[in-house]
């Protein structure tokens, strides 16, 4: 019996060694790249629109004291509901017009506003946006719902969310946690460890160098690595990164998520494991041959006709919707005037 148990020792040795020399290597080799390769911003083309001339001009103030500046837009038809639209990352508040004037021709008021350290909106000392969702950017949009519910005119049946990219998914985070936002629709959303763990695994190589190396390593150990990159960047930032993948589960509005096709950044299996964890009734539509944020030039009559359907659909009130009235110009503008909302949470 001794015999067995001395060669059960000796064959269990290789089996406990070998994983823990591995993972020790991978640690030494390529885990010090993970929290580098998180900052690197990708090169983007920025939209930057024009100011329209109807706008009404509004200035937004963070509980932890940011300015943001917005707009809103209203409808010259009866208005039929509101959609806080969320911008691309770098991108000003005039961009939401090509993705919002079909829809305000046709009964919806639009908002939108620019993140801080976006556009107008000055920059928060110590903190540099980068393409991925920070608590702040949350806190931003739920400064945004939050002016909605306090405008005179609000429109007492909720809004709806469309969200682009960045600004869809810091929005679904809100909106997850905010039943006044009745559904969403958004366009090239993206998670943080859904979309950083199969770059890791695609790019491990150039780093490591060791074709063989990629092989042995589960998709739940990258997770692993991925998360202790998060957090060393994190507290490198002194920020904290949510994680839409925890909100969607929890997200119970009706969601239409558009992705492109040929998205180079954020691939469609990426967006497809984002919206089968929505917790609501959900939509996915993958427009061929477009990359990211490109679905709308691609698509374009078919892209506004399915969006303005959906939002007939789950947002606007079919009896026509009631609202107090409020005198067109420059209510909410900056200085004396300005928007500043009660204290609000953080996400989770």
């Amino acid at each position: 019996m001794i015999w067995l148990w001395i060669a059960l020792a000796v064959l269990a040795v290789p089996l406990i060694v070998a994983p823990l020399a591995l993972h020790i290597w991978v640690c030494r080799q390529y885990a010090p790249f993970i929290p580098r390769i998180f900052q690197e911003k990708p090169v983007f083309i920025l939209p930057l629109g024009q100011p329209v001339d109807d706008a009404e001009e509004v200035t937004l103030t963070t509980p932890d004291g940011v300015p943001l500046l917005g707009c809103y837009l209203r409808t010259p038809q009866p208005r039929k509901g509101v959609i806080l639209f969320g911008l691309e990352f770098g991108s000003n508040r005039w961009a939401c017009v090509p993705y919002c004037e079909f829809l305000r021709a046709r009964g919806y008021d639009i908002f939108t506003f620019e993140l801080r350290g976006q556009g107008d909106s000055p920059a928060q000392s110590g903190y540099e946006p980068l393409q991925w969702v920070t608590d702040f950017e949350v806190i931003d949009f739920q400064t945004a719902l939050a002016y909605l519910k306090q405008r005179p005119d609000r429109h007492p049946r909720g809004i709806g969310l469309f969200g682009l990219s960045k600004g869809g998914s810091a929005g679904l985070i809100a909106a997850a946690a905010d039943d006044f936002v009745r559904c969403c629709v958004t366009d090239g959303a993206f998670g943080t460890l859904t979309t950083m763990v199969p770059y890791m695994k695609q790019w491990m190589t150039i780093y490591i160098r060791h074709r063989w190396v990629e092989p042995l390593l589960p998709m739940w150990y990258l997770r692993l690595h991925a998360k202790r990159g998060i957090r060393k960047v994190a507290a490198l930032r002194r920020v904290h990164y949510p994680r839409l993948e925890k909100s969607l589960p929890k997200l119970t509005q009706p969601l239409l998520m558009i992705h492109g096709g040929a998205d180079n950044y954020i691939k469609p299996e990426m967006a497809r494991v984002l919206v089968e964890l929505a917790g609501g009734p959900r939509e996915f539509w993958l427009v061929d041959g477009a990359k990211h944020n490109q679905a709308i030039n691609v698509a374009n009559g078919e892209y506004q006709r399915r969006v303005l359907e959906y939002f007939d659909k789950h947002l606007a009130d079919p009896a026509g919707a009631p609202s107090l009235n409020v005198p067109h110009g420059r209510r909410g503008a900056g200085g004396e005037g300005a928007y500043q909302p009660a204290a609000l949470p953080t996400s989770s």
